[in-house]
């Protein structure tokens, strides 16, 4: 079975995105940028959500080719052209960069990912994401706290029915007081 993992940065109030979808206050140092590369990297598939997948796919597909484009996100856009990638969306016709469309069920599709073979796959958007955690579709999570308060936003996680119990494996801190955990859920 595959493993699904939600990362994403996110403030200490809880949030992926502040008020306006703004996301300023998340920008990278370079250690956490080649961190993030190396992920997308070691994934064999992305799942996005419709949202996620727009911001994404404004700009990483040509962002090697911007003027003074570092040698970091050149090769960034190279890794996240070429990763095979999900979106899920009922409002999106075509997707291109390596990309299939899903408009159907996302749990359903997601359950089916899961169960075929292959490597590890992360799921990115919100509204994706609170649908696999109220299934119980995410082994992993992996949260990069920023030490910045933004009030209001899109929040990490959504509401639950149950409990879900995570252990520990990972702590890193990065420059600027970045720090990141991950959790494995226990079944």
């Amino acid at each position: 079975m595959r493993k699904l993992t939600f990362a994403m940065n996110m403030s200490l109030d809880g949030y992926i995105a502040a008020p306006g979808d703004d996301l300023g206050w998340s920008v990278p140092s370079d250690e956490l940028f080649q961190w993030w590369s190396d992920r997308v990297d070691a994934t064999d598939l992305t799942l996005y959500g419709r949202r996620l997948w727009e911001t994404m796919s404004s700009h990483w597909p040509t962002a090697d080719k911007e003027p003074g484009a570092t040698p970091a996100a050149i090769e960034y856009a190279g890794r996240w052209r070429d990763m095979p990638k999900v979106v899920f969306s009922s409002k999106t016709s075509t997707v291109d960069w390596n990309a299939r469309l899903v408009t159907g069920d996302a749990v359903t599709e997601i359950t089916g990912l899961k169960a075929g073979d292959g490597g590890p796959m992360d799921i990115g958007g919100a509204t994706l994401a609170a649908a696999a955690m109220r299934a119980g579709l995410i082994d992993e999570y992996v949260i990069v706290t920023h030490p910045v308060l933004v009030g209001g936003g899109t929040p990490f996680f959504t509401a639950l029915d149950n409990w879900v119990n995570l252990s520990l494996v990972e702590t890193r801190t990065f420059p600027e007081g970045i720090m990141l955990t991950r959790y494995e859920t226990r079944r």
